[in-house]
């Protein structure tokens, strides 16, 4: 965040002005959904290892491993990765590429399982930046290049049945051909929503993701999870351990940074009000 927009918001305007000094107002929240709604990465490891088992493959992703293979964006293309890093016969590749449907199939149905038991609760500040966004009239989005049996699975685990209708849209990995950090499932996501990037905000936890969302014009508040934590984020606007919450507020730097102990919709009206014409000059 700019030391401007840090000034910005230590002078915050009522919490009913949503608007910036050119009156666009933030109309929608775009949220990316592993790592950023909730830390699934590790669920997702796991369904991926319960998923070459019941295939009797013998292979296993490490935590090591995994967080490489976190650089490629989507279940079937991961697959297709480590496939193709792997030393195998000329045979072996051509079977296991044909298996990758059916393989990530399998992955998706252990994750979702998983899911369901609501072993993976949202992330700090998550659910109450929605709820305060839905009062206000703000509305919310998906973007991930996830599958939306996946999406599907965390968020009706996470906020219970029907949480899916919470959501104005819900833009996922298999509507487009191109993943992260292509702009394309932002820009899906933006069109659905009818709305340009100057009206809304993104909501990413890793580098590619943030590559994607500013790519697309859109204001990107980065925060980090276990895997991506030490990545380079620099390209975010603003960065922050999590969006945070009353009961367990940011540190004493970030809260300072933003003016406030948790990131609400007032804060983020700031943040859009000083960061804009910027954004707008680089679009």
């Amino acid at each position: 965040m700019s030391l401007a927009a840090g000034n910005a918001a230590r002078a915050a305007p009522p919490a009913g002005e949503r608007s910036d000094a050119r009156g666009l107002r933030i109309e929608a929240l775009i949220f990316d959904v592993d790592g950023t709604l909730a830390d699934t990465e590790e669920a997702h490891r796991q369904a991926f290892n319960d998923a070459f088992r019941a295939h009797g493959l013998d292979f296993c992703w490490s935590t090591e491993l995994y967080r490489e293979l976190l650089q490629v964006t989507g279940g079937k293309e991961r697959l297709a990765a480590f496939f193709y890093r792997t030393r195998l016969t000329a045979s072996d590749r051509i079977l296991l590429s044909g298996l990758i449907p059916r393989l990530h199939a399998t992955k998706t149905s252990f994750y979702r399982e998983s899911m369901e038991r609501g072993r993976v609760p949202l992330r700090s500040g998550v659910r109450r930046l929605m709820a305060e966004a839905r009062a206000a009239g703000v509305r919310l989005a998906i973007a991930s290049t996830t599958s939306s049996d996946n999406v599907s699975a965390l968020l009706e685990g996470a906020l219970g049945y029907g949480a899916l209708n919470e959501f104005s849209v819900i833009a996922t990995g298999d509507a487009v051909s191109r993943k992260k950090p292509a702009p394309d499932i932002y820009l899906l996501a933006l069109s659905r929503l009818g709305i340009t990037a100057r009206r809304a905000v993104a909501f990413e936890d890793s580098a590619i993701g943030v590559a994607a969302a500013k790519a697309a014009g859109l204001l990107t508040v980065a925060t980090p999870s276990d895997w991506t934590r030490e990545e380079d984020l620099a390209a975010a606007d603003l960065v922050l351990p999590c969006l945070a919450d009353p009961a367990s507020p940011l540190g004493p730097a970030d809260a300072w940074r933003i003016g406030a102990p948790y990131l609400g919709l007032e804060q983020l009206a700031i943040f859009h009000a000083a960061t804009l014409p910027r954004v707008a000059h680089s679009g």
